[in-house]
């Protein structure tokens, strides 16, 4: 089983044929700017496509902190996506109230602990659209 920067790696070795597949789901890796330190990151995230965009969840397993990841996207929208083997540049937004509901859904169909993680938390964890630049 893959996790961190040994899936990260695996995925980037073998465009994804390794690490895509993870725990019955599909993953990509998104890649942010951190927004103190200004290098870039790599995170392994449970998606869904959804028109031309995909979805993640910034869950963090239900802490009531958000992942370092999301901060790092709202300070600086602007990210690398890799889906199998296609990497591309896109810009992330936290879906409005008016989206989530379906949106979460489908994440949820996808990854049933989303919702035990939103019961763990006050903080209301968000659905994030990666829109291809």
């Amino acid at each position: 089983m893959l996790y961190g920067k040994k899936h990260v790696e695996r995925y980037q070795e073998t465009d994804g044929a390794e690490g895509h597949a993870w725990q019955g789901t599909v993953t990509l890796l998104l890649t942010t700017t951190g927004r103190r330190s200004g290098k870039e990151h790599t995170t392994p995230l449970i998606y869904q496509p959804e028109g031309d965009s995909y979805l993640v969840v910034a869950s963090k397993g239900g802490a009531d902190d958000p992942p370092l990841w999301y901060l790092n996207l709202q300070a600086n929208p602007e990210v690398t996506v890799q889906v199998m083997g296609d990497k591309f540049t896109a810009r992330a937004r936290t879906a409005t109230p008016e989206e989530k509901p379906p949106l979460w859904r489908k994440m949820a169909a996808t990854w049933p602990d989303y919702d035990e993680y939103q019961k763990k938390t006050s903080r209301d964890i968000p659905v994030v659209v990666l829109e291809r630049a």
